[in-house]
């Protein structure tokens, strides 16, 4: 790799050496000096200069020039607003003009406290207004989504927003209409803003334009804490800080881990938090005492209870796992079962290969990519949103995207061995991606990468997206607290339940009709109404201490934002094992020492810190075998079901009223070749049958999906089997 060309930079008297091609604003900061800015945004993109805010005075040129669209040369020599009066000058005259129909209503403003327009007014405006005529209005709010309030006249058209819907996202739905001083931000044909990041925008906006409909007048900057912390609502693992006051969480924002998420953040993981306060939380234990009714317990009953379920069901025991649990609560449960009862059997979230630590890399390497190849079933932004916007990143930098086709019986592995595999071996950066079913997806993309010579290129590597958040650290903690096989018992005396992503899980709701009796953690009673015999409540995200392991294998911290209305998990598990003799810490630095020690090398807790390091590749990780192509099932009649688990869906949505208009409609997707075949339209009504069940869904046409299958979010298709007829 070339060294880049160094130059020297004059910035009001201070000399600095820079990169040549370095952009100005940076460039003065390395010299200590900032040059105040409003459309600047590195994160969006080449600068476009235009609040001229940054206006600036460069020896040699005639007039003032905008900043941000400078980048450093050699011998240059600018003068800001803090040693040039006509820079400053320039920086009133620019401020005087925004300010001339802003409205100031800063008391009652959301951004007000916050708000860069505020901030470089009192240290960069003028120190008394000229203006003397009625400043100009518009209705407001207008709601451009049911999360996202607009306020019209607060706009200084910075376009920060526009520009990240077009050149980040890519979704393209948010634009300026009309032009010169009718310029309004808005969406096509006032359509809601319905896309998977929409809510970057609040964040971007610098006044108080756009605003969340869930924090608007909730809270105001000297009131609120904001707490460090990881969403756990998918396996990226994004940086958030979550937003308090008075004991609630009231907003979610970003807090920018740059190997991670750079600073963005999808919707569900901004939004979703008021599952919280659900109507149907679970604060008590409850038993099972009529068909869906349920008596609380006393905490002292409910582990008495507790006990005499496990005892009585001595080695006959399975667990099933939701993905969602902390590291330590895992470990704690796994340590009760696995030795305080000897023999225990676990139904983990999703199988993960520790094979891919010798492929591991930081996801903002994916931006670097010369070659990025998506294999599986199910598009990214579904499974690993952030991961989509780092994909999309590489692409505007010159990266080849592949995709394998949806419903490929492999996910595409003989397509990259057969089509590139001697290009990627040629290569230095290239990425592969598994995005499929659970199954061996892990051995198998690691296997693949191993194949092709991946591990010794420290610019490419490998990812499996997982489906749940810590599935990861769940299985490094059972693992952990006992090393033996365990088997399948037969009958299941007792099934535990640990999470409502497992008690939604088809699979485990067939275990609990199998099972003498079910306990269950949850945070709300639907998902466990009706069969389980011992319910005890769960928690958030938001509201434990402890550990996440995201998909690229990096360990980050939870710190707890709100207290729980009920015990945390760690609590009465110790307390419970105690009865067994288990020695188990109800606080999750402990539980995380000792673990730690058992599979983490013995990293100390608070060195985790708030920007978690991702750790280097394995070089003693045990190969995989070479992947092979998926047996083919017994063929059956009509077109072949595919079902996925869309972004918003789940408990936590569920329970979300803002995030309903984000969820997929019932829909069938088809292939061109299938609905020409069959004589479905775009849009069409169509009976969708199989084993006797029918139901009526939309038809979409996907042309990433091959002929002979037929794709339907997971939530309608829970009655359908493996095969499917449709017909208009």
């Amino acid at each position: 790799m070339s060294v880049p060309e160094v130059v020297t930079v004059s910035i009001d008297g201070r000399e600095v050496q820079v990169p040549k091609g370095t952009g100005l604003v940076e460039t003065a900061l390395a010299a200590g000096i900032e040059i105040p800015v409003f459309c600047y945004e590195p994160r969006l993109g080449p600068a476009i200069g235009a609040c001229r805010m940054c206006l600036v005075e460069v020896e040699g040129m005639p007039k003032l020039q905008a900043g941000c669209t400078l980048t450093a040369a050699d011998g240059m020599v600018v003068r800001t607003a803090q040693t040039s009066q006509t820079a400053a000058d320039g920086q009133n005259s620019t401020l005087e003009f925004i300010l001339v129909n802003h409205p100031l209503d800063c008391p009652i403003c959301d951004k007000g406290g916050e708000c860069p327009l505020q901030d470089l007014t009192f240290r960069w405006g003028p120190p008394v207004t000229r203006n003397t005529f009625p400043k100009r209005t518009f209705e407001k709010p207008i709601p451009i989504s049911p999360t996202i309030a607009l306020d019209r006249e607060r706009c200084i058209l910075c376009y920060r927003c526009t520009r990240f819907s077009s050149d980040v996202a890519e979704d393209s739905q948010l634009v300026a209409r009309e032009r010169g001083s009718q310029s309004i931000i808005a969406t096509f044909e006032d359509e809601a803003y319905r896309a998977p990041f929409s809510g970057n925008v609040i964040e971007l906006c610098p006044v108080g334009a756009l605003t969340s409909t869930q924090y608007r007048f909730e809270a105001r900057p000297w009131e609120i804490q904001d707490v460090p912390t990881v969403c756990g609502l998918c396996p990226v693992g994004c940086n958030v800080e979550a937003t308090t006051r008075e004991g609630k969480v009231k907003r979610i924002v970003s807090r920018n881990h740059p190997e991670v998420d750079e600073g963005w953040l999808c919707d569900k993981g901004r939004f979703g938090f008021t599952h919280l306060r659900a109507s149907d939380r679970i604060v008590d234990p409850g038993r099972k005492v009529g068909l869906r009714r349920y008596e609380t317990l006393s905490w002292d009953d409910a582990l008495d209870e507790a006990e005499s379920m496990l005892r009585e069901a001595g080695r006959s025991i399975v667990t099933a796992l939701s993905g969602s649990e902390t590291t330590e609560q895992a470990y704690a449960l796994a340590k009760l079962l696995r030795q305080g009862l000897e023999a225990h059997c676990a139904v983990m979230p999703e199988d993960v290969s520790p094979a891919l630590d010798a492929f591991r890399l930081p996801l903002s390497a994916i931006r670097n990519a010369q070659l990025i190849v998506v294999l599986g079933d199910d598009p990214v932004v579904e499974r690993a949103p952030i991961v989509d916007l780092w994909i999309k990143a590489a692409r505007r930098a010159g990266a080849e995207i592949v995709e394998s086709e949806l419903g490929t019986r492999d996910g595409g592995v003989a397509m990259v061995r057969d089509e590139l595999g001697s290009r990627i071996r040629e290569l230095d950066r290239t990425v592969l991606i598994w995005s499929g079913p659970r199954g061996r997806g892990g051995e198998m993309i690691s296997a693949l990468a191993g194949e092709l010579g991946l591990a010794d290129k420290p610019g490419s590597g490998a990812f499996q997206l997982l489906d749940t958040a810590n599935g990861r650290g769940v299985a490094d903690a059972w693992a952990a607290a006992a090393d033996r096989d365990e088997a399948d018992p037969e009958p299941i005396e007792l099934l535990i339940v640990s999470g409502d992503e497992a008690a939604a899980n088809p699979d485990v709701r067939a275990l609990a009709d199998r099972a003498e009796r079910v306990l269950a953690i949850s945070m709300f009673r639907a998902p466990v109404a009706g069969w389980a015999d011992l319910v005890f409540p769960g928690t958030s995200y938001l509201e434990r201490d402890g550990t996440y392991m995201n998909l690229e294998g990096r360990l980050q911290r939870l710190r707890r934002a709100v207290i729980p209305p009920c015990p945390d998990e760690l609590a009465w598990i110790s307390k419970l094992a105690e009865r067994f003799d288990v020695e188990v810490s109800p606080h999750a630095p402990q539980a995380f020492a000792e673990l730690s020690e058992l599979c983490y090398g013995g990293i100390d807790y608070p060195a985790i810190g708030e920007h978690a390091a991702l750790p280097p590749r394995s070089t003693d990780v045990e190969p995989p075998p070479k992947p092979t192509a998926a047996k083919r099932t017994a063929k059956g009649k009509g077109l072949r079901l595919l079902t996925y688990r869309p972004l918003f869906s789940g408990p936590a949505v569920d329970r979300v009223a803002e995030l309903q208009f984000q969820r997929p409609g019932r829909e069938i997707e088809l292939s061109p070749k299938d609905a020409k075949k069959l004589g479905v339209d775009p849009g069409s009504a169509v009976r969708v049958s199989s084993n006797g069940t029918s139901v009526e869904l939309r038809a979409r046409v996907n042309k990433k999906l091959v002929s002979g299958v037929a794709r339907v979010p997971a939530e309608h298709a829970q009655e359908l089997g493996t095969h499917v007829e449709v017909a208009t």
